[in-house]
């Protein structure tokens, strides 16, 4: 596909290197001149520098013969005109815009062809205001993602001494938990892949990813290891969109504390929020956090957007006692360098925001796109189509499927109804097949197995 990107910043910069590995056609369009040379040399894409709104701009990015706009620079309004320019001179197919501001982002009918023509629209702060509010629900998971709109889940858990199933075989999960459908997709031990068999023994310290109903998830972490109580009290660090959002949507299930350094920014969250103590100070305050009882905290969550910031402040948190810690990183270089020392769960914006863009540049009919692993692994949902003329999947059994090297169906979902899958499972159209890849390289060989095809006719 021929895209265009505007704005180099972490998102779009992101995005490049994930679209440039898979033989896309990418053209870069920001006004910094120095982060372009740092992507151009790095990856093997076109810059542009320039206003992305302007049509001279676009043009020269090839927006002629673009399949698709992306727009993802920091201001919001650039955004949309941009893809308004797009739509109205160049008739791009797709465009997809980056909106923060809710303000824009609450008004019905606004983002459609005869008013602003955006056709997907991205708010990072709430994909991952999300992604923080499964951790929360689930401790002790690593990851966890929901596919068929919340019905399945698929979980990341560090297995321990002591679980259950630490030191034997997969095949007995079916024997300890009878009455619990579940797969595990994949396993990381040391940092490498292992394709889980039913002879595959779980080693204290593998990284588990496992698919099952809603319903199930507990059941099966606790399989993996002891089960983390509940949190009950949660201080965040940082009173941002993602800060707020989190407030607003957890504040009432759970004692909720907010240490924002701005006071305009208190006041304002003291009066938008409900039930949430608003504190006005450093979170790198050390008499603070001990006059807030950070020793009885269960969750430390650093949400600024300063990453030296949340690393200091997540580390005295938890030197106070606060038993456990998530921060946010922005720069990816740091992610696997802090996550799972002091710091418990290190959580990337860019990568959990880039999967929602990538059903959109995926072929085939791609419901979901998740990037595992600081982007090595890939879950995709993906629907199937046709027959078993038309088909390379449907009318066959798992077990008869050629699936890429590293690839593993988890589970089906067929209307209401959730389907783990298991060697003899039959696809049928329409399934929502859920599918978990330890190498994404394989991306192009999936979509090719899910197309419909006349030569198979």
């Amino acid at each position: 596909m021929k895209i265009i990107i505007l704005g180099a910043g972490q998102v779009g910069g992101t995005l490049a290197e994930h679209l440039a590995s898979e033989a896309n056609d990418i053209t870069v369009v920001d006004t910094d001149g120095d982060r372009l040379r740092d992507l151009g040399d790095k990856l093997d894409i076109r810059t542009v520098q320039g206003r992305g709104s302007f049509p001279n701009v676009l043009r020269q990015a090839g927006a002629d013969d673009a399949d698709m706009l992306v727009a993802v620079t920091s201001s919001d309004e650039t955004n949309m005109i941009a893809c308004q320019v797009a739509y109205t001179l160049f008739h791009t197919p797709t465009k997809i815009a980056r909106i923060r501001e809710s303000a824009y982002l609450t008004r019905a009918g606004l983002f459609d062809n005869d008013a602003i023509p955006v056709d997907v629209l991205i708010s990072p702060e709430q994909v991952v205001t999300n992604y923080i509010k499964r951790l929360i629900e689930y401790p002790g998971a690593l990851q966890v993602i929901d596919f068929a709109g919340g019905k399945v889940q698929l979980v990341a858990v560090k297995a321990y001494y002591g679980g259950p199933l630490v030191g034997q075989q997969l095949r007995q999960l079916r024997e300890h938990m009878p009455s619990v459908d579940t797969r595990v997709a994949a396993i990381f031990r040391r940092d490498r892949p292992i394709i889980p068999q039913g002879d595959t023994v779980i080693e204290a310290d593998d990284e588990v990813f496992f698919i099952a109903a809603k319903a199930h998830i507990r059941a099966v972490m606790g399989e993996m290891r002891q089960l983390d109580e509940r949190y009950k009290r949660i201080i965040i660090a940082g009173g941002g969109h993602i800060g707020e959002r989190l407030a607003e949507a957890i504040e009432n299930r759970y004692q909720v504390k907010i240490i924002e350094m701005n006071p305009a920014r208190c006041r304002y969250l003291s009066d938008t929020l409900d039930n949430t103590v608003v504190l006005q100070g450093s979170a790198s305050d050390r008499d603070l956090l001990v006059e807030e009882n950070i020793d009885n905290a269960d969750l430390f969550l650093a949400l600024t957007n300063d990453d030296e910031a949340n690393i200091m402040s997540s580390l005295l948190a938890k030197r106070l006692g606060a038993k456990k810690v998530m921060t946010i990183i922005n720069n990816a270089a740091y992610v696997d360098l802090i996550q799972g020392g002091e710091i418990d769960i290190a959580i990337s914006p860019q990568l959990a925001t880039i999967g929602t863009l990538l059903a959109h540049v995926r072929r085939g009919d791609i419901a979901s796109v998740h990037s595992l692993r600081r982007g090595a692994a890939e879950a995709i949902e993906i629907v199937a189509h046709g027959d078993a003329k038309s088909s390379k999947v449907i009318g066959r059994a798992i077990r008869d499927i050629d699936l890429p090297s590293g690839t593993t169906i988890g589970a089906i979902t067929r209307g209401e109804d959730v389907l783990i899958a298991h060697d003899a499972t039959v696809i049928e159209s329409g399934d929502h097949v859920v599918m978990f890849l330890v190498d994404k390289k394989y991306i192009r060989d999936v979509e090719r197995l899910f197309q419909m095809g006349l030569s198979f006719f």
